[in-house]
């Protein structure tokens, strides 16, 4: 099976994230794209109580899409959702042919020496990454390359979306039709998130 992955914190998820799966899965013809929500992120401070809600709300987000998943692996252990943790996981659990493909934006990814055991699981993972910024350069990631991470970008052209405008817009009463996801969006009001 060639997988790929999609890990993070998804709060909430939205259009672009879902936009960014699909193009991953019909440019690079992987088998599936697995969802995996961080139940808590190492390098973010998001409320642990959301962390059910963040998995529903992926759930309901893909529920679509056949060829997308979504995995409670990092939900069952209830700890810091360490990657390379996650990965070597797969790798035994999965039958997975080559490489792990692992989607990532040009704002983590130029952090990845950062993360725990990063020596470890560049060694794991084939990385695609997407741009984050408008001013985006791929040299600036030479150094990566030179250090033996195994990454190429992606083609798709730059989204300006974040989870956390997303965020400051709900707590206003604001709406941002071209983020939001509407069974995500319902289930946010019925549930009384981000207020």
């Amino acid at each position: 099976m060639r997988l790929c992955v999609f890990q993070g914190t998804f709060n909430p998820i939205h259009k672009i994230h879902i936009e960014v799966a699909k193009f991953a899965k019909e440019h690079y013809h992987f088998d599936s794209v697995m969802f995996i929500p961080a139940y808590i992120p190492p390098h973010k401070s998001v409320d642990k109580n959301l962390a059910e809600h963040r998995f529903n709300m992926v759930k309901l987000a893909i529920s679509n899409y056949n060829y997308f998943n979504i995995s409670d692996i990092e939900y069952r252990n209830e700890q810091n959702s360490y990657t390379y943790n996650t990965i070597v996981e797969l790798y035994k659990t999965d039958n997975i042919d080559g490489k792990i493909n692992f989607l990532i934006g040009t704002d983590a990814f130029i952090k990845i020496e950062s993360w725990y055991k990063s020596e470890e699981l560049k060694n794991l993972l084939h990385f695609i990454v997407f741009k984050r910024t408008n001013d985006f350069n791929e040299r600036d990631f030479d150094f990566l390359k030179k250090k033996g991470y195994d990454f190429e970008f992606s083609p798709m052209g730059y989204k300006d979306v974040s989870s956390t405008e997303l965020r400051q817009n709900i707590k206003r009463g604001l709406s941002i039709s071209n983020m939001e996801l509407p069974q995500v969006k319902e289930y946010i009001k019925e549930n009384g998130l981000y207020l």
